[in-house]
């Protein structure tokens, strides 16, 4: 009973776990986190995808015609069509992030009592290196979810299929097609998402003297979304269209080749921001639920895993 009540009195159980539990229970919580997150917005990411990769002009009037035209013609399920691929990405994708953005906190001794010159700088360090470690780790799977997303089945099967195809007919590097803009872009995304949230919490308990509730890491994490989103968004646009040019024909030879065609065809605001209107709501609503998802159940194991230690 002594041991369970010093648990329940520890505000921070995660400092009495081995690196390796305190590794294992992240990766975890992580997995859920982005699971949770993405299946949560994957309607309102195929709509966004299908609009980025096209020369079309976005308006919420169209993305709401094209999921009611998706539910109508192809069914309910597939307004979530790609969400498989997705699953196969962000679950390794979002444990790695969380995992290696501990890592990345510790190495850089941020929020650590030990740190005499923490800075946001170090935050966002953590937090881009987190983003970098992660995508390079899964990028394939982000180019196969991208191109699911605006494809029928009939051309594209199942993950397995997508990638069969890629390997035979474009070859192995075709995997990492886009990848240059998607790093350029995920270091000041979550960098400046990591940062955000790191900061608002650290402010909210400094002021608080508490831990922050599950309602209010939803808010910081929402807030992290969209100053995130809003940052690397036109290297989203450049990205999805390299990542799908062998699908839609759309000529992407470089990056600054991409930059100036979209510039060209269709201006800055409706070539490089188009569907951020979207961004800015299903942003905030996956990036919130998986901060709060993340936090609440990497508690909820740190806590499990020293009842398991006390008992044994």
């Amino acid at each position: 009973m002594v041991a369970d009540k010093n648990l329940d009195n520890d505000k921070k159980p995660l400092k009495s776990l081995s690196n390796s539990e305190f590794v294992f229970s992240s990766l975890l919580a992580g997995a859920i986190a982005g699971a949770c997150a993405k299946t949560s917005i994957a309607p309102l990411d195929r709509t966004k995808i299908s609009f980025q990769i096209s020369t079309n002009e976005y308006s919420a009037k169209k993305a709401w015609r094209f999921l009611q035209d998706t539910y109508r013609k192809e069914g309910f399920l597939n307004l979530w069509r790609g969400n498989s691929a997705t699953m196969a990405r962000i679950v390794p994708y979002a444990a790695i992030q969380f995992s290696a953005h501990e890592q990345w906190k510790k190495l850089l001794k941020v929020d650590s009592v030990d740190s005499k010159n923490e800075s946001k700088i170090k935050r966002f360090l953590a937090g881009s290196l987190a983003g970098v470690t992660s995508q390079t780790l899964t990028y394939p799977l982000d180019l196969a979810r991208a191109r699911m997303a605006v494809t029928s089945k009939t051309q594209y099967q199942n993950l397995k299929h997508i990638f069969t195809h890629i390997k035979q007919t474009e070859g192995w590097l075709a995997f990492y097609k886009g990848y240059t803009p998607t790093i350029l872009g995920i270091i000041p995304y979550a960098g400046t998402s990591f940062c955000t949230y790191g900061t608002l919490k650290k402010f909210y308990r400094d002021k608080m003297d508490s831990n922050t509730p599950a309602v209010v890491n939803l808010i910081f994490g929402a807030i992290s979304g969209i100053v995130g989103q809003s940052t690397s968004y036109p290297l989203d646009i450049v990205r999805r269209r390299m990542q799908t040019s062998v699908i839609t024909g759309y000529e992407c030879s470089s990056i600054i080749g991409t930059f100036q065609k979209i510039y060209k065809e269709e201006g800055l605001r409706k070539g490089f921001f188009k569907g951020v209107s979207m961004n800015w709501i299903k942003g905030p609503i996956a990036v919130g639920i998986s901060f709060a998802t993340y936090e609440h159940v990497k508690e909820t194991l740190s806590v499990l895993i020293m009842k398991t230690k006390t008992v044994i």
